[in-house]
Order: structure tokens, then C-alpha cells, then sequence
């Protein structure tokens, strides 16, 4: 959320470069957006060359008129400091501005997230850029907030950034000795004498395959957090200057949703507050987008989020360009409301004509006129939230269920040797995940320091690391009465990616009551079975063969030598239970099985709904608001069990009476408090 004064409603823009245009059709613009009851336009993403078109040399002049003019027309401004891409200048005359890439190659001047993030030149450049703007518009009360760079991502393997790995790497372990012990570089006779003959892991080292596969996961493991916090610490350096300029001026940059180079948990402590660039493929489930949504929310704790970029059309980087059928704008950005977002926000108000995002949705068309439908769906949703107002703003969900999310496993499991290239992280995160949204019952994804206090039901699927601290938080939440899920292919190893020997799954294996043996990985045609609760399910992916050290076993493998061991356990520990899912298995068993989770440890759905109807909660002082999405093709109707009124329609309910909802419509119930 964008805490600020300023703000009185959900905001409503986006990205908006009117210095790609000639002056004499801004005042178009203007009237064109109004109409659209746009408030809100991110400004400046791009300009780095136009506002420093020498190295001596500022030239403001543009975004002087560009500023003066939103300003006179009412506009609120979410001010980018435009350093997502160095100017041509910089990259001929200090070349060590350019990143190298996996195979050792230096990039030329072109694309963008082309500039290293170690480069002193573009550390000392960057940072002047954006004193220079906070220090030119600091007067202006309509700006709620600083966009720093845009979409930051991608890595370098440059010379500076190897001189940083290597102080980032004596920062961390002191000696030389502790490196090679936390890399294990015993095997292959990897030893390292000196901090200087460690190299940066690429295709030219350790790097082999698509850049994916690894012949030290130590090794690269540590350069994925190096480089993820090198791009951080860019980033910091401007907000910091920001920040000593405008305090009261709110920081943001945007995510990516589930972006796998950056831990975005490392990077929330950073930001005022979350905002994040909404793409699905036109195929996407909504449950895929949602994940996204709560991922992006659970960054600060559940706190409401910004939408800061979605498209009102069509998106032109996907494979297929397919359009937003009528009313998917809406519901799409009423799914991002319902998962915590205090703005609606386009990339772009108006599209562009050359270069590779002419073809990208805009709210004002290559016609240049208000005729169209995406325009008319556009105003029509500004108009809503309009009337809306400021009811829903700061309001938060109340879960009593949390999925752990963790980058440092999403890149360990990436970079393991085995057991199977088909294991991906973020696929077993969205099994457990579906089965809450389909089930309607609310779930925060959560980090591992997080606290696990709040919660009744804790699930951590393919917790293959366990970092120092964890397991206890978890002992002590399933002591105190918690139930824990975890599944195969977890407590394997440390936070260096070394194996914690004694036993899979390591330090979790009291907690669990038992020993994990053996994994079996089946190909992709291939599959085991079990029976559980009277209903068949099949066993793919990965079989963990597993004896029991006290838990219980609720059912078993039913065919190969393993038949008769263990699927899926139950450990009373303390006062809690633990559970252990030593497969992967189907859609009807996780929501068979996480609907039985719930209702063991008190969890009630918000609303029984049929297939098709996505429902949500969120409560602030105005109240508690139900959001009812209907992603299907067809008319449904539900009962409601509260009374409300919907704030859409003006419509009053009494508990138990039907609602209709239209297909792709959205209804929103406020209770009384």
C-alpha cells in the first residue's frame, strides 16, 4: 500500500511517456485519460538518455512541461528515476558499464537491464540521476511515489562483478578455509588457495548445459544470492539518495511475481512497499495469477500491495498474443484487488509506434480516440473505482494457513544433481496452493523467518533446505499445537547445498518420526499408486521410500519392490501433529487432502462456492469486503452467508439469499463491522 496522505482512493493509471510524442498532442492526452477517469501516471521510466544527454550535461526541459502539465490536469505522479537503461554515451565512453553474460561475452549498447550492477559508473551516474530529480521536483505534492529503475533482473559475470564476489565472499566466511569447507571443494580437487583464484561460475567454470546445470551448487548457489543482492545494493543506493531528499515521498521499484534470479523476500526490507507487473498468458488458470498476488503480499507481512503494471488489451511478448476477452480487464484487475492491491495500473496509457512494444495494450490505441472497446472497458472500471472510493484501502486478509515460500530452495532445487530434471519448485508451491484457492479458504505464502505463530496449518512443500533457525521455529509451532505438512525431497541439506548426513530429512526428522531411505524419480511415463481414505491416487514424479521412527502411516505404495512402504505419515509431536507427503500426486488429492488439513486444525472456507467462482476476504476499519470472481463461462449463483451490501451495484443481502453472478463479473459484499 502506498501509505500516504495523497492518497484517497485505489489509484488508477500507469505508465504513461509522453516525450515519445510530440508536444502538440499532450493536451489530447489529457482529455483522453480524464475521460478514462485515469489519476494516477507513472512518469520518466525511460528517459535516462534525454535527460543526460553528456556527461556534464542535464537537460530537464521536457519533463519540466511533462510535469507541469499532469500537474495542472489533476494527475497524481509515480516518478521513475528512469535508470533502467544507461544512455549511449556511457557504454562507449566507460565500457565497464556493459554486463558480461553466461558464456564471458561483453554486451554491446542495446536492450535493457543492460547495465552491471557493480560498475562504479553506474553506481556514481544512477545516483546522481536521481538526486538531480528529487532534488528538482521535491515541491511537487502530487508525486506518492518514487519508482526506482524499472523491472530490475538478469546477471552480470563481469570483472567487477568477480572482484565483488570476492569481497562479498570474505564478507561472509572470513577465510579462504571456511569457503572451501561450505563448498566442499575436496571433490574434483576444487581447493582454493586465495580469494583471487576463485572465478565467477559461468559457462567458461562451473556452468554447463543451458546455464542451469552446475558441477558446484555451492559454488553458484552463493553467486545467485551475490547477485542478487549486488542488484539490491544498486537499488538501495537510490533510494537512499531519494530517501535523504524526500523522506516523506514513499520508495517502490517493480517486481515480477514469481521471478527466480532475485529474492524478493532479501528485497521487501527495502522497499516502502511492494508493487509488482501482472502478465498472465491468455491460457493462465486464475489460480497461477492469485499465487502471484499472495506471493507479492506476503513480501511485507499480508500488507496490501500495488498493481503497478498489468495490460488493458493484449500483452506482445507472449507466444500467443491473444486478447483479453470482454470483461477479463475487470476481473483481472478486481482478482488483484481481492488479493491485497490498493492500485490498478496499465502498462501503457498509449501505445507507442515503433520498436518492440508497439504491439503491447494501451488505454489510448494507435486510432487516438475514445471508439474503442478497450478504452470504453477501461473507463468504465475507472468510474467503479471511483465510487468505490477509499473503503477497501488498507484492508488485509486474516490467514490461518501459510505455504512457505523461499528463493534459496527454488535455487538449490533448480541446481541440484538430481534426482530429476522434472522437479520445479514452484510447481509443487502451486499444488498446495490451488487446493486453498479452490476450496476458498484464504492462505498467506509466507518465508522462512517469517513468524509461524499467527498460523494453525503450516505446509513447506520441497523444503530441501533448511537454514539454521527454521527447523526450531518449527519444532516449537508444531509443539505448541500447529500442524506442519512437508513433503519429499526436504531437510536434505544445509544452507551451503552440503548434505545433512544421518538420515534424510536431516534436521526435521524428530519432528516427522522418520528416516527417509531412498528416492525413487519416475520418468515421465511412469507412475506408483496408493489408496487413501477409500479413493485410488497415483504416486508420480518422485517416491521417497521411508521407514517410520514413531509417525504413523495413513497409506502405502502399491506396486514395484517398494510396495507396502509409507506414502503419506503422521507424527504427534508435542501437542501438534507433523506430516510427511512422500510423493507427488493429482489435483483431487491435494484438495482432498488440504480440505481435511483445515478441518482438523479449524479452518473454514469463507464461502462454499461452485467450480468457477474465486472468493476472497480482506477487512479494514470500513469493514470486512467479500470478493466474489467469476472466471467461468457461465451464470452462477451463490449463496451468501453474511449480509451486505455490494458496492458495485448498491444491492442490499440478508444472509442466505442468492446472488447471480454473471460470467467474468465480480461482485464486492462489504459487512457491517
Amino acid at each position: 500500500m502506498i501509505e500516504s496522505n495523497k492518497v484517497k482512493k485505489i489509484l488508477y493509471g500507469g505508465d504513461y511517456n509522453p516525450e515519445q510524442w510530440p508536444e502538440d498532442t499532450w493536451e489530447e492526452d489529457m482529455r483522453l485519460l480524464k475521460l478514462a477517469h485515469i489519476d494516477t501516471v507513472t512518469l520518466n521510466v525511460f528517459s535516462w538518455a534525454m535527460l543526460q544527454p553528456a556527461e556534464d550535461i542535464y537537460c530537464f526541459d521536457k519533463l519540466d512541461k511533462i510535469m507541469e502539465m499532469v500537474t495542472r490536469h489533476g494527475m497524481k505522479v509515480c516518478l521513475a528515476t528512469s535508470t533502467g537503461a544507461h544512455p549511449a554515451w556511457m557504454a562507449r565512453k566507460y565500457p565497464d558499464i556493459l554486463r558480461v553474460d553466461e558464456h564471458g561475452l561483453r554486451r554491446k549498447f542495446g536492450s535493457r537491464h543492460n547495465s552491471c550492477p557493480n560498475s562504479p559508473t553506474y553506481r556514481k551516474y544512477a545516483v546522481a540521476l536521481a538526486t538531480k530529480l528529487a532534488k528538482r521536483y521535491q515541491s511537487y505534492d502530487n508525486i506518492v511515489a518514487w519508482h526506482v529503475s524499472n523491472e530490475y533482473g538478469g546477471e552480470c559475470y563481469c570483472e567487477n562483478c568477480e572482484r565483488a564476489f570476492r569481497k562479498w565472499l570474505k564478507d561472509k566466511y572470513q577465510t579462504i578455509e571456511a569457503v572451501n569447507e561450505a563448498w566442499d571443494t575436496a571433490f574434483w580437487g576444487h581447493t582454493f588457495y586465495d580469494f583471487e583464484d576463485i572465478v565467477v561460475p559461468n559457462m567458461l567454470s562451473e556452468h554447463f548445459g543451458q546455464n542451469d546445470r552446475t558441477n558446484f551448487q555451492g559454488i553458484s548457489l552463493d553467486y545467485k544470492r551475490f547477485n542478487s543482492e549486488s542488484i539490491l545494493n544498486a537499488y538501495r543506493l537510490e533510494y537512499d539518495a531519494l530517501h535523504a531528499v524526500t523522506p516523506d515521498i514513499p520508495i517502490t521499484t517493480n517486481l515480477m511475481g514469481t521471478y527466480q534470479p532475485l529474492d524478493y523476500q532479501m528485497w521487501a526490507k527495502y522497499m516502502d512497499f511492494i508493487s509488482w507487473d501482472n502478465y498472465p498468458a491468455y491460457n493462465a488458470t486464475p489460480e497461477e495469477a492469485a499465487m502471484r498476488h499472495d506471493l507479492m503480499r506476503g513480501l511485507k507481512q499480508g500488507k496490501p500491495w500495488a498493481l503497478m503494471e498489468q495490460t488493458p488489451s493484449v500483452t506482445n511478448w507472449h507466444p500467443y498474443n491473444a486478447l483479453k476477452r470482454p470483461g477479463v480487464m475487470r476481473l483481472w484487475s478486481y482478482q488483484a484487488v481481492a488479493h491485497g492491491a490498493d492500485t490498478v495500473m496499465f502498462f501503457q496509457m498509449k501505445r507507442s509506434i515503433g520498436a518492440c512494444e508497439k504491439y503491447h495494450g494501451a488505454v489510448i490505441d494507435h486510432a487516438g480516440h475514445e471508439n474503442t472497446r478497450v478504452f470504453r472497458e477501461v473507463a468504465s472500471l475507472g468510474a467503479e473505482l471511483e465510487k468505490i472510493g477509499s473503503l477497501t484501502l488498507g484492508a488485509r486478509s486474516n490467514a490461518k494457513a501459510a505455504i512457505v515460500f523461499d528463493w534459496d530452495n527454488w535455487w538449490a532445487t533448480d541446481y541440484s544433481a538430481g534426482p530429476t530434471v522434472r522437479l520445479k519448485y514452484c510447481d509443487e508451491i502451486f499444488h498446495y496452493y490451488k487446493a486453498f484457492s479452490n476450496l476458498n479458504i484464504s492462505v498467506d505464502l509466507i518465508s522462512v523467518e517469517d513468524d509461524l505463530t499467527p498460523y494453525s496449518l503450516v505446509i513447506a512443500p520441497v523444503l530441501y533446505m533448511v537454514k539454521p533457525g527454521h527447523d526450531e521455529r518449527i519444532r516449537q509451532f508444531v509443539k505448541a499445537g500447529g500442524r506442519f505438512v512437508t513433503t519429499f525431497f526436504s531437510g536434505y541439506v544445509n544452507d551451503h547445498d552440503l548434505v545433512t548426513v544421518g538420515g534424510y530429512p536431516g534436521k526435521l526428522r524428530d519432528i516427522l518420526g522418520i528416516w527417509v531411505e531412498e528416492e525413487d524419480a519416475l520418468p515421465e511415463d511412469m507412475h506408483n499408486s496408493f489408496t487413501w481414505q477409500g479413493t485410488s491416487y497415483p504416486a508420480v514424479l518422485l517416491c521417497d521410500l521411508l521407514h517410520t521412527e514413531g509417525a504413523e502411516a495413513l497409506c502405502t505404495y502399491e506396486h514395484d519392490f517398494y510396495a507396502g512402504m509409507p506414502v503419506l505419515t503422521r507424527n504427534h509431536f508435542g501437542q501438534g501433529y507433523a506430516y510427511y507427503v512422500a510423493t507427488c500426486s493429482n489435483t483431487e488429492f491435494y484438495h482432498r487432502f488440504v480440505g481435511d488439513l483445515c478441518t482438523e486444525s479449524g479452518i473454514t472456507p469463507i464461502l462454499h462456492t461452485r467450480e468457477h467462482i474465486e472468493v476472497t476476504e480482506r477487512t479494514n476499519d470500513n469493514g470486512t469486503f467479500l470478493f466474489l470472481l467469476n472466471h467461468g463461462t457461465q451464470s452462477h449463483t451463490v449463496t451468501l452467508n453474511r449480509a451486505g451490501v455490494d458496492l458495485l451495484t448498491d444491492r442490499e443481502y440478508q444472509t442466505g439469499d442468492n446472488l447471480i453472478l454473471a460470467a467474468k463479473d465480480v461482485a464486492i459484499i462489504r459487512t457491517a463491522l
